[in-house]
């Protein structure tokens, strides 16, 4: 606990237990930061926090309680510096962030674990918060403010010497990292998505860009540029910036990618040097993600003698491309794959290799629906056969959306089956010999957003049921 002048300039010595920018989270003792978001004014909502204990309030507007109210002029911006000294962050870690569209979660994860060899290392993204064995359950891929600096200093404190970071284009956005020092900004790649909170494509590129910004002068940028949107950086001459792809003029360069069996083989080309890579992930865009990881090691100077051969036997990142074995006599996997630019990736990197591919997925709603048609369209005419379903429909109807997706196509190899576990069923129920299930959108998620709720929910778990439940028939 601290007091409330010990973290913003203020006379009071109201002690103050956490910090929240959310009224329902509020309990007693706690300094509610009424910040201004993009479609709420949390200022809206400080009876509430009142109403459930709130011991004090940072606000810009004039509001008369009987508790102490701080009014700043911008209270986002003196957010970060309230939760940098409640939490006493000392900002000491090295810090690596990771952003694109796709990819993030997996690059992270193997960066993690590589890190790891050497050095107390965290990670912090979709899959949660992963340190010394412990993790924590996270609603956003980058925590808000007063999370993520707690967590931060929660892992400094538990002597986590690296962190990996996935950083969202909404945190960029709503300036969550502002303050924080990156030593390494990795961008995997940057097509089209969440353009309901950035409105255009042009804006969701210069948000993922903007990390960038946020690199020490002693740090580095990785970049693919392979991908068009992702090379714009190479125009901004920052001095350490280092580039991967399959093009000649890279730093890192890829090469001989080969798949045999149940593992990919490749090169990295750095100057005179080739790393013979084996990987135990498929699919091309795998070999990108492992790159990026190998070129932080590269640069912070490991044994990549070592590294190579921990890559070889690393784990599958749950719920990205990850096979599922359950004894089946087809291929299964799970994936994340929500965009078009993922979705993509997935079936094309196993189209022709097998009798058909089954395909489920959905859209979710309160997310813009300019995609909705173009992921459709794509996987009717590039799958043998495609369950339509929910996938965290929120306020939307699931019918309307899968009509979206649909769209003007006429074709026939299709079902729409709204109940997500009853639609893994009916997959898994129709594949043979031969075919590959593709159950895609919501990886490891525990939950469906339906309304303003989060119901249980995971597609693992469905799966793992449906063979439980075949065995025991």
């Amino acid at each position: 606990m601290k007091k409330l002048k010990e973290i913003i300039p203020c006379e009071y010595d109201t002690l103050i237990k956490d910090i929240k920018i959310d009224s329902r989270e509020v309990s007693d003792g706690d300094l509610f930061v009424a910040v201004n978001g993009f479609n709420v004014k949390h200022s809206d909502y400080i009876d509430d926090a009142i109403s459930r204990g709130a011991a004090a309030v940072v606000t810009d507007i004039d509001f008369d309680a009987n508790i102490p109210i701080v009014k700043v002029s911008n209270v986002n911006k003196v957010l970060n510096d309230i939760c940098i000294k409640f939490y006493d962050y000392k900002n000491s870690q090295t810090l690596v962030g990771i952003t694109g569209t796709d990819g993030k979660t997996t690059t992270a994860s193997i960066l993690a674990q590589l890190l790891n060899e050497k050095y107390n290392t965290a990670y912090i993204g979709t899959n949660g918060i992963e340190y010394q064995n412990e993790v924590i359950k996270l609603e956003n891929t980058t925590p808000t403010n007063e999370k993520l600096y707690k967590y931060l200093s929660k892992l400094e404190k538990n002597n986590c010497t690296h962190v990996v970071m996935e950083v969202s284009s909404e945190a960029l956005l709503h300036e969550r990292v502002n303050d924080l020092a990156f030593k390494y900004a990795i961008f995997t790649n940057i097509t089209e998505d969440h353009l309901n909170v950035h409105k255009t494509l042009e804006n969701y590129i210069e948000s993922k860009l903007s990390l960038a910004k946020l690199v020490k002068r002693n740090g580095a940028i990785i970049v693919n540029i392979d991908d068009e949107n992702c090379k714009e950086l190479t125009k901004f001459n920052y001095p350490n910036l280092y580039t991967y792809g399959k093009s000649e003029e890279c730093d890192f360069r890829i090469s001989n990618i080969k798949e045999v069996n149940n593992y990919t083989t490749f090169e990295i080309v750095v100057k005179n040097n080739v790393y013979k890579i084996k990987s135990p992930y498929l699919c091309e865009y795998n070999v990108y993600n492992v790159t990026a990881a190998f070129i932080v090691c590269y640069l912070e100077k490991l044994d990549l003698s070592s590294i190579i051969s921990k890559i070889e036997v690393l784990p599958a990142v749950k719920g990205r491309t990850e096979f599922l074995d359950f004894n089946q006599k087809y291929d299964l996997v799970l994936d994340y794959a929500h965009t078009l630019n993922g979705i993509k990736n997935i079936v094309e990197s196993f189209k022709g290799k097998y009798k058909r591919i089954i395909l489920l997925t959905g859209a979710a709603g309160g997310r813009e629906q300019e995609k909705r048609s173009k992921i459709g369209k794509y996987i009717l005419n590039n799958s043998d056969f495609v369950i339509f379903t929910m996938d965290d429909p929120r306020y939307e109807s699931v019918d309307s959306i899968i009509d979206q997706m649909i769209g003007d196509e006429k074709k026939d190899n299709y079902v729409r089956i709204i109940d997500r576990s009853e639609a893994i069923k009916y997959a898994l129920d129709m594949a043979r010999n031969g075919d590959i299930v593709l159950i895609l959108g919501k990886g490891r998620d525990n939950y469906m957003a339906i309304e303003n709720r989060r119901e249980p929910y995971c597609d693992y778990d469905v799966i793992s049921k449906y063979f439980k439940d075949s065995r025991n028939s």
